[in-house]
């Protein structure tokens, strides 16, 4: 079958079709695959039906991959299934929070660099992901807009998420919280490369030496308009689609769907290369 890739928008997002599992065991599919992520942010490969032996191999390939850890997979320690039955993961209860816009990993100096998400089984109302380029979405910024954003840093933190959620927790909850580390980042991240991205999202509670109530509304507003349909791609899923995306410059999230529902995600993650600075 003939590989070929199509641009899903001029902001974000391009579509390969014709791959199969063994295709991503080439030795160009990682270079492509970079050079795509570099470009358009989020790779949707079309139906591949990657195994997970080739899902963990293709990640290695792509760089240092994080061992998942609790409700990882059993025969794959690489892997982590992404679902909402507690029977599949020790990690389900924890999903519901992904219906937020974020950015995985802003709660530690170095965030996790990309991440790769394959359909094992899908939802029958629900469970698209959202992703939104950030890059984009600052250049398209003012001038003077940018400049005074650069100004600013952050407080990332596990509560300013939940609290999405669980707007009035329990004492219990908010101790529980505060265990999880937070972090201060610049709410724009120069690379070395020189590009620049957002870091904004669920775990973004309050922009430092800001009253609250307008760091709450500063907040939103870049939310905002960093997820403007012009920057956003909604990926409505297949079985066995694979989709891979920059998770330092992509915000993304889940599209609510019912709890018994059967949807699997199997997803690896790639270790963090630049600390945010």
């Amino acid at each position: 079958m003939t590989i070929a890739t199509t641009p899903i928008s001029d902001a974000i997002g391009v579509e390969v079709t014709g791959y199969t599992t063994a295709d991503f065991l080439n030795p160009g599919a990682p270079r492509d695959c970079h050079a795509l992520l570099e470009r358009h942010g989020v790779v949707v490969y079309r139906e591949a039906h990657i195994s997970d032996p080739d899902l963990v191999a293709f990640s290695r390939a792509l760089g240092e991959v994080v061992v998942a850890g609790a409700g990882g997979h059993p025969d794959y320690p690489e892997i982590s299934p992404v679902t909402l039955d507690p029977s599949r993961s020790a990690l389900a209860g924890l999903r519901r929070s992904t219906i937020f816009w974020h950015t995985d990993g802003l709660t530690d100096q170095i965030p996790q660099k990309a991440t790769l998400l394959t359909a094992r089984e899908i939802a029958d109302e629900g469970g698209d992901t959202e992703f939104a380029n950030t890059y984009a979405a600052l250049d398209a910024l003012p001038a003077d807009k940018r400049v005074e954003l650069e100004r600013y840093r952050v407080v990332h933190s596990v509560a300013a998420s939940q609290l999405l959620l669980t707007p009035h927790p329990t004492p219990e909850q908010e101790a529980k919280w505060d265990r999880a580390p937070s972090r201060e980042h610049p709410l724009v991240w120069q690379r070395r490369d020189g590009r620049k991205s957002l870091l904004i999202g669920a775990t973004a509670g309050q922009i430092v030496g800001m009253d609250p109530a307008r760091s709450r509304e500063l907040l939103d507003e870049i939310l905002d308009w960093a997820t403007q349909p012009q920057f956003v791609l909604r990926h409505h899923w297949r079985v066995g689609d694979l989709v891979v995306w920059d998770n330092t410059g992509m915000l993304h999230r889940a599209i609510p769907y019912e709890p018994t529902s059967r949807r699997l995600m199997h997803r690896t993650t790639l270790v963090g290369e630049e600390a945010i600075a």
